[in-house]
């Protein structure tokens, strides 16, 4: 594999922004598709999320826009307007933007519902070279007349296995049907379904196929564990004791439809846990503010839908958590690469119920390796680990230059008190400050429940009854994947990672 950039016919002006940038070396991905980019190949890329996508097909496109064309030289389709805001933002940062500005007067549009049109149709009027956006606002642009695809050299189409799962076939080969016959196009997909082989014989021209195989994208650093749950307890309630072994500095907890996310942001909410929902019924505004929160770890836990978490990108997640498996296995690998990038390590964690032990072993299959399930931890088991961790942060703070500012209290406090009466107040105060007694509460519940009778009504009955089979939930298009499908499902943890 090629060992830099310009070895890929990169110029050497975008090697020294991406050098300063922190790219020293191409990916896989990158170093097979950059060539035949550029020299003008169309490329069907095969690659899981993290792996560098956005590079392999944004990066030649720099290099290959024509400064003196006019009107609208790039198309890149993105299944949610979250991955086109992160595509534009790459794509800026690529061409060397400061402070979102290009060195070279380098224009692009990025259009997605949910923000004004008319803005949008103001900065497709003043032209740009290129577009980034969602299918529907892109028809919505088109059908109106502002967006003009005649003089289109590339069109990129990312993601194109979710986009067919959100529904979007049939905009897609709209857009696809008003481009130029002779357009350079890319498809990137972390799988390949029919319907997208479909595609790629109806409008890609004798394609290069560049494949990173999965089992790659899968490595020792993400920790995966699986739990199976009793009986007599619920997935939600389960998940509270898990949570309070663990304690995620930044978790992402995957369910099936934004009912789901609801619900357990609320029963976790009043177990006392920092957590918030994240799927299709949120306004931007409020998307792009728990993206801020959430990358500013001023929010732990994200209860999130998988075709919402594409927006996601955070490379200091520490946890993944399905409470619902996906009926994808290759999916699964997606969901837990969210952990562990950027040479981290990361912890996937899979909640199961003794229904779906056959659903385990396709994950297995899938991956190669076997996940033993374990049982939910005691609560002798969590305050072992809360002692552990505690102690260890006291062994820092005893090593840490603030400790010289406080020794003038404890010798005040000594000419009354034991030093070792001292001490032990001390990490009474700090232990209450780092321990929720709402989710302490809330576990004891848990683990202390009766198989035989019903407890009373506690903070864990915020909807945390399973939905009655045969009963349709709301789902969302942008949220599920197969309407017919309203069992709640869950599944186990497998650890796969990517880097960026």
């Amino acid at each position: 594999m090629p060992s830099s950039f310009q070895s890929l016919g990169i110029s050497a002006d975008r090697v020294q922004i991406l050098e300063a940038l922190g790219f020293q070396s191409p990916t896989e991905i990158q170093a097979q598709a950059i060539p035949h980019l550029l020299a003008g190949r169309d490329v069907l890329g095969q690659a899981q999320t993290g792996t560098g996508k956005t590079a392999a097909f944004s990066l030649p496109i720099l290099e290959r826009l024509d400064p003196q064309q006019s009107g609208l030289q790039a198309l890149i389709l993105t299944p949610t307007r979250e991955l086109a805001m992160q595509v534009s933002t790459a794509i800026r940062t690529f061409s060397g933007a400061t402070n979102g500005v290009s060195r070279s007067g380098l224009r692009i549009a990025t259009v997605y519902g949910g923000q004004a049109i008319d803005r949008q149709i103001s900065q497709l009027r003043r032209g740009v070279e290129i577009v980034v956006g969602t299918p529907g606002r892109v028809i919505d642009l088109m059908d109106r007349g502002d967006l003009k695809l005649q003089s289109l050299s590339w069109f990129v189409l990312d993601e194109a296995d979710e986009m067919l799962n959100m529904g979007f076939i049939q905009d897609v080969e709209k857009i696809l049907a008003a481009t130029p016959a002779a357009r350079q196009t890319a498809f990137f997909s972390a799988t390949m379904p029919a319907q997208v082989k479909r595609l790629v014989k109806n409008y890609l021209k004798s394609p290069v196929t560049v494949k990173v195989e999965s089992q790659d994208t899968t490595p020792n650093r993400i920790e995966q564990q699986v739990y199976q749950i009793p009986g007599h307890l619920t997935k939600e309630e389960a998940l509270l004791p898990i949570l309070e072994l663990e304690c995620p500095t930044s978790a992402i907890i995957f369910v099936r439809t934004k009912d789901n996310a609801g619900k357990l942001t609320e029963i976790l909410q009043a177990a006392g846990h920092s957590v918030d929902e994240y799927h299709g019924n949120l306004t931007q505004v409020q998307r792009e503010g728990l993206l801020r929160r959430f990358r500013n770890q001023q929010v732990r836990l994200v209860v999130a839908t998988d075709i919402a978490a594409r927006g996601l990108d955070i490379d200091s997640i520490t946890h993944v958590i399905n409470l619902d498996l996906p009926d994808d296995q290759e999916r699964y690998v997606h969901r837990i690469g969210r952990t562990g990038r950027a040479g981290r390590t990361g912890k996937a964690i899979t909640i199961i119920n003794a229904r779906e032990r056959y659903k385990l072993r396709l994950v297995e299959k899938h991956i190669g390796q076997a996940l033993d399930p374990l049982p939910l931890p005691t609560i002798a088991e969590i305050q072992a680990k809360r002692i552990t961790d505690f102690t260890a942060q006291i062994h820092l703070s005893l090593s840490g230059e603030r400790l010289a500012s406080f020794l003038p209290l404890v010798s005040q406090l000594t000419e009354d008190y034991d030093p070792q009466a001292i001490a032990a107040a001390a990490l009474q105060l700090a232990y209450s400050m780092v321990q929720s007694e709402k989710s302490e509460q809330a576990v004891m519940e848990v683990l202390t429940k009766s198989v035989e009778k019903p407890t009373r009504r506690s903070v864990l009955d915020g909807g945390s009854r399973p939905t009655p089979q045969g009963k349709r939930q709301n789902y969302d298009r942008r949220d599920s994947f197969d309407p017919r499908d309203d069992r709640p499902s869950r599944r186990r943890t497998v650890s796969s990672g990517y880097s960026k």
